[in-house]
């Protein structure tokens, strides 16, 4: 259907895809908020569940072993990267 502005060619929430030969795969990592009025953002667009730099940030942590602090603090400045997602090998 259509969003609250009439389009359908974008929103607020969407998918990330990350792919690399030092990532574990085969994985789908998130939540699914639905597609009912009551849980739509906004009463229009597919709710993000996840911040997508906490997904960049423990990359980098686990690739070139940048300390969280730095990664909350600097790099995603009030990111907060939660549980490890587990996607670096």
């Amino acid at each position: 259907r259509e969003n609250g502005t009439k389009g359908t060619d974008h929103g607020t929430g969407g998918a990330m895809v990350v792919a690399g030969g030092a990532l574990r795969g085969g994985r789908v990592h998130g939540d699914w908020p639905g597609l009912a009025d009551n849980q739509l953002y906004e009463g229009r667009d597919l709710l993000p569940t996840a911040d997508v730099r906490a997904y960049a940030a423990w990359t980098m942590r686990g690739l070139f072993g940048i300390d969280r602090a730095t990664l909350e603090g600097r790099i995603f400045p009030r990111l907060d990267m939660g549980g490890d997602p587990g996607i670096v090998l």
